[in-house]
């Protein structure tokens, strides 16, 4: 589980470890300045609530650390994991009165928060905060089109990869290292429930990347990445696009 960092809320946004990839990456000096006046830090345990769908909007928020689900529950009190909130991600729609997910903390997860009104009219006025929230918009749109295709299209096999791909390409791990150790951020049963898989299928799956020496475990919520091209090609992924070599 990833240990909250000790963040203090005079801190500034230039110092910030997702200043260069979340809602703020575009910001110049004066513009970070003016969203440090409207900033706040929140915490949450592993298995908090964070927001609870149909709520009133009362801020908006970039995940600082930690992992948080996105989920919806159906009448007859089935639920179904929807997406991941990983940090530099964004939560919240300007605009919106209502949340339209549960929004759940999976690890312990740091937030920096803007109350909404105030960040709505700070997006009205400073087009590099607009710009980069259409772009981190535009990448949950594929996200989410990834995600269909996983659901509808790839094996057992395939889906675990692409789980723990997503992991390292989002982690803060040196490109350069052969072998990457990054922490598991789920329980195997909701890793289940977010690929659409059964829990004894996703330990079989994980067993068998483990025995081929694609990846390794020192405890079950820490993963070792082995062999990342070997992982990548269990993904199922057309990386050249279907051209012919």
């Amino acid at each position: 589980m990833n240990t909250i960092p000790k963040l203090k809320t005079e801190m500034r946004c230039d110092s910030c470890p997702i200043r260069h990839r979340a809602v703020c990456a575009r910001c110049d000096a004066d513009e970070l300045s003016l969203l440090d006046a409207i900033k706040t830090y929140r915490s949450f345990s592993a298995g908090d609530p964070i927001l609870w769908r149909g709520e009133p909007v009362e801020f908006l928020a970039s995940v600082v650390s930690g992992v948080a689900t996105l989920s919806k529950t159906l009448e007859d009190g089935r639920t179904q994991m929807v997406g991941l909130l990983l940090p530099s991600d964004f939560i919240g729609r300007p605009g919106r009165m209502e949340i339209a997910f549960d929004v759940t903390a999976t690890t312990d997860v740091v937030l920096c928060c803007f109350d909404r009104k105030p960040f709505e009219k700070l997006l009205m006025e400073t087009p590099h905060i607009a710009q980069r929230l259409m772009e981190l918009a535009l990448d949950e749109l594929d996200a989410a089109r990834d995600w269909m295709l996983l659901l509808g299209r790839k094996t057992a096999r395939e889906k675990i990869a692409t789980f723990i791909e997503l992991l390292e390409r989002r982690s803060n791990s040196d490109a350069a290292q052969r072998i990457r150790t990054l922490p598991l951020p789920m329980t195997r049963d909701q890793i289940a429930s977010y690929l659409g898989l059964t829990l004894e299928t996703v330990s079989r799956q994980f067993s068998s990347l483990k025995k081929e020496g694609v990846i390794n475990f020192s405890d079950r919520r820490t993963l070792t990445i082995c062999d990342l091209p070997a992982l990548q090609d269990a993904t199922g992924n057309d990386a050249d696009g279907g051209l012919p070599a």
